[in-house]
């Protein structure tokens, strides 16, 4: 029998023969379509992504990881990387290639005295917290604890500690990865430097990470949150206000506008559902009694539908937003950084959610600064830490006739902010990254150049390329 496999410049034909061979050399499952798991394992979070690939490997270690690069490298398969599958892009699959599906491989090992913690590349932000929260420390992770480390970790990874203890790859001290030769790498500050700042903002490009090495922080197991829900009505008045406040706030809080409407959910009042508000989200990484003076004026920029502020463990607090989020779901999620958050600006923003042609959808405005700005631009991949803001269109629906309307929504509300912008998309927000070299050139900054030859020198095949890609030099 003979099964065919799609590749980037002709069609492969493997004999059951040679598939034998890889699933041979493997610890782990190799699926194939019809196998069961294999509908699963090639599911995303995100439900417009419907690909098919052809082989789907599921290592249980590094082993099985190299031995799925070498065998996709050797018979010119289209390759993808599938860590926790939240990847609103769709670039964890393929069609008619090789997924490495890391879901197996996801261990967490903390060193609460050197404060460390190792965790494997298969791991959510919700395995992480579950396990440094039980020393009270914690990873700078992101806002959905169902959220793979890998993806979001390899391309910023910005989350409730932002601004007290910088992005996630600010506290990345090494990787284990498995470049395209097939050779398992470390990079770090004295391993592989050239690699190690690579991985900070680009690591995607250059290949599988199996392992990462963090930097642990202290924090919890309660932290102060505030969560008053305004009127949209009230937008421009609190944004304003919000805006005036948060450009004194010190480093320990960290907080971000959503601009949406209250779910149809059985945990919000009758009377509110689906109605369009300002939630003005802050969490303060410090004690909490102080927290909640300090962030007591946010709670007062007007009158509030419903207030959820209170101390709230860390752990819930990481998990707060997954209900809204559910795998399934059709998204299509744009950024851009914004530099002047003027009232025409903020203007701009408020029209910008009350055009949403779903409920589901909203208008997330980041404040950033603090310690993930006081990183050189230069130090790592990652660049424009100087930007004050970051907007982002997150388009969510559920019917499939409503697609174009809502990807149209997202690209619109991004070209309505582009006046107050310098340029640049977070690129875990890329929509489909459709914009290409000018997308990274615009968010790499300076630094684009340097990953292109750092590309050339470890993949200069692009096997490597399901992803928002740096093509090699010719």
């Amino acid at each position: 029998m003979v099964t065919q496999i799609a590749a980037p410049s002709a069609m492969t034909m493997l004999d059951e023969e040679t598939i034998a061979t890889l699933r041979q050399e493997l610890r782990g499952a190799l699926l194939t379509p019809g196998d069961p798991g294999y509908d699963e394992a090639r599911a995303v979070r995100n439900g417009l992504i419907d690909r098919r690939p052809a082989l789907i490997a599921q290592p249980t270690g590094t082993a099985d990881v190299v031995a799925s690069v070498n065998f996709a490298r050797e018979h010119g398969l289209l390759l993808s990387v599938r860590g926790g599958a939240h990847n609103v892009a769709g670039n964890a699959v393929n069609d008619g290639g090789l997924v490495i599906d890391l879901s197996r491989m996801r261990g967490v090992f903390v060193d609460p005295i050197a404060r460390i913690a190792r965790v494997q590349g298969g791991a959510t932000w919700g395995d992480v917290d579950h396990e440094t929260q039980l020393y009270g420390l914690a990873v700078p992770g992101g806002v959905v604890s169902s959220t793979g480390i890998g993806g979001l970790t390899i391309h910023g990874g910005y989350g409730h500690l932002r601004r007290t203890h910088g992005l996630s790859l600010d506290s990345l001290l090494s990787v284990e990865i498995v470049t395209a030769d097939g050779q398992v790498r470390t990079a770090s500050a004295t391993e592989n430097p050239d690699l190690y700042w690579a991985v900070r903002g680009a690591g995607s490009n250059f290949g599988a990470i199996t392992s990462f090495e963090f930097r642990l922080h202290p924090i919890g197991p309660v932290v102060q949150l505030c969560a008053p829900f305004y009127a949209l009505a009230d937008g421009p008045r609190v944004i304003r206000a919000w805006r005036d406040f948060v450009s004194a706030a010190p480093d320990a809080l960290n907080s971000l506008l959503v601009l949406w409407s209250v779910p149809d959910d059985e945990h919000f009042p009758e009377e509110l559902r689906r109605r369009p508000i300002v939630v003005v989200a802050a969490v303060y990484a410090g004690p909490a009694d102080e927290g909640e003076r300090l962030m007591q004026p946010l709670r007062e920029l007007a009158e509030p539908l419903l207030d959820l502020s209170g101390p709230i463990p860390y752990t819930a607090l990481q998990a707060a937003f997954d209900p809204f989020f559910p795998k399934g779901r059709r998204y299509y999620w744009k950024s851009t950084y914004i530099d002047d958050l003027s009232d025409d600006a903020v203007s701009t923003m408020v029209a910008c959610a009350k055009s949403r042609p779903s409920g589901l959808s909203g208008v997330t405005f980041w404040h950033l600064g603090g310690a993930m700005s006081r990183v050189d631009d230069e130090a790592t991949a990652y660049a424009r830490r100087d930007a004050p803001y970051l907007f982002t269109a997150e388009a969510s629906w559920e019917d499939p006739a409503a697609n174009e309307q809502n990807i149209a929504w997202a690209r619109e509300s991004l070209a309505a902010m582009q006046p107050f912008s310098r340029g640049g998309s977070y690129l875990n927000f890329p929509g489909f990254g459709e914009e290409k070299e000018a997308m990274l050139r615009a968010s790499y900054g300076a630094n684009y150049d340097r990953l292109v030859d750092l590309k050339t020198r470890y993949d200069p095949g692009n096997l490597f390329r399901m992803n928002l890609n740096i093509p090699p030099r010719a």
